[in-house]
């Protein structure tokens, strides 16, 4: 699991690390209020507990789903995980602007890296899965998460859930969403064609449930949808 998620890491080099902010809220519409609810779910789920520690798998970038959930919860601590140094720069830039580096631990690597007795009350996985090629590798992620969570604890997974070749009329309106930012013709054929290649989303919401389900989590409400993407919170079995 580690080889792929490092493969996908390499494609969150310096130059794509600068952009993220500006392009995934392109990409994603609704890319705020999706960590927003993300912060609520996680919040409705665990109850008023004064605190709790979550995991953050795929932190890099914005470091949105931390800002949004501390933002909430002032006396929550993180963990931020990701395998890609320039992303984790970003994030970790984010993270001291906002004076939210005390509360989070920064870990540049895998889920396997942390100590196998660590515990968590919840988790996160956004914009994630989808990177992963195969459904073998997005299992061992979950069930590598799923190890870090304390019983019955929640996850909160999004992301992107059609073979996007399956879907025209969405991936039509993928490329609207760009030209009405401002992208060109051959601007917008260059995003859908890296879109098109540099991804390996599960091919349906059932085939996101299947993941979860194999992996040892129970069944997921759907609380944000936008275009392609999901977004799901479960809870650990068991």
């Amino acid at each position: 699991m580690k080889s792929s998620s490092t493969q996908s890491a390499e494609k969150f080099d310096t130059s794509r690390a600068n952009e993220y902010a500006k392009q995934s809220r392109i990409a994603l519409a609704g890319y705020d209020a999706c960590h927003d609810l993300a912060a609520c779910m996680l919040a409705a789920s665990l109850g008023s507990t004064a605190l709790a520690k979550v995991l953050v798998v795929g932190a890099g970038g914005t470091a949105r789903e931390i800002i949004a959930i501390a933002a909430l919860e002032p006396n929550w601590r993180f963990m931020a995980v990701d395998p890609s140094g320039p992303m984790l720069e970003a994030a970790t830039q984010q993270l001291q602007a906002n004076d939210l580096l005390e509360r989070t631990d920064v870990h540049l690597g895998h889920v396997d890296d942390l100590p196998a007795d660590e515990s968590f009350d919840a988790a996160t996985l956004i914009g994630v899965l989808h990177h992963l090629p195969g459904d073998d590798a997005k299992r061992e992620l979950l069930q590598s998460v799923r190890a870090r969570l304390k019983p019955g604890a929640p996850l909160i997974v999004a992301g992107n859930h059609y073979a996007y070749a399956s879907q025209p009329l969405l991936l039509e309106a993928w490329g609207h969403r760009w030209r009405q930012q401002g992208a060109s013709p051959d601007e917008v054929k260059i995003k859908l064609g890296k879109i098109l290649q540099g991804a390996d989303p599960p091919h349906s919401e059932a085939a996101v449930h299947k993941l979860l389900h194999d992996s040892g989590f129970a069944e997921t409400t759907r609380f944000f949808s936008s275009l392609f993407w999901g977004a799901w919170l479960t809870c650990k079995t068991g």
